[in-house]
């Protein structure tokens, strides 16, 4: 599939088949998310992968709102996307680069994200990332070290539904050239 198209085609899914997703795709996925720019080739991002029917139940009651749950009800994988702090934007001395800091992290997981998400939409598989979620029952059920930063928890799955590509903004309202 040309990047063009991938782009294009690419949704927030929030219906999915009952069909499980094959692990190498999802290593396929997390392939992709590596390969990722990352500051000074720090490669911060890490992905706990939620696959067994018991964690699901037990993580969506636990760590998301009512209306997350809803939207990846039927969602047989979720991701858990963190990064490592202090790191990313950060000298070998642990003083900070610039005034972003940890931003840098959280950036490079966004970059990260989007390469996994590319990667998901091209093997046929639907995504949606949240943001909205709780952060402390997160770490607390995955045993997520308190060094990593959880940025977003992400639905995988086959999409059980196409849903139509929302307006996006032209070229001209979104950018300056100088």
């Amino acid at each position: 599939m040309e990047l063009q198209n991938v782009l294009q085609q690419r949704r927030s899914i929030r219906k999915y088949k009952q069909q499980p997703v094959e692990k190498e795709k999802i290593e396929e996925m997390i392939q992709a998310a590596i390969y990722s720019e990352s500051w000074k080739n720090s490669q911060t991002p890490r992905y706990h992968v939620i696959q067994s029917k018991e964690m699901l139940e037990q993580f969506k009651k636990k760590c998301l709102p009512e209306f997350n749950q809803k939207n990846i009800a039927d969602a047989p994988v979720l991701i858990v996307t963190t990064f490592v702090k202090d790191r990313a934007g950060f000298q070998r001395n642990g003083s900070p680069d610039n005034e972003l800091q940890n931003g840098w992290g959280v950036y490079d997981c966004g970059l990260a994200n989007q390469n996994l998400i590319l990667k998901a939409t091209e093997l046929g598989l639907g995504t949606l990332v949240m943001g909205i979620r709780d952060e402390r029952a997160i770490r607390e059920l995955l045993e997520i070290p308190v060094q990593e930063t959880i940025v977003s928890v992400i639905g995988v799955g086959y999409p059980n539904i196409e849903p139509s590509m929302p307006k996006r903004k032209t070229i001209e309202e979104v950018s300056t050239f100088y």
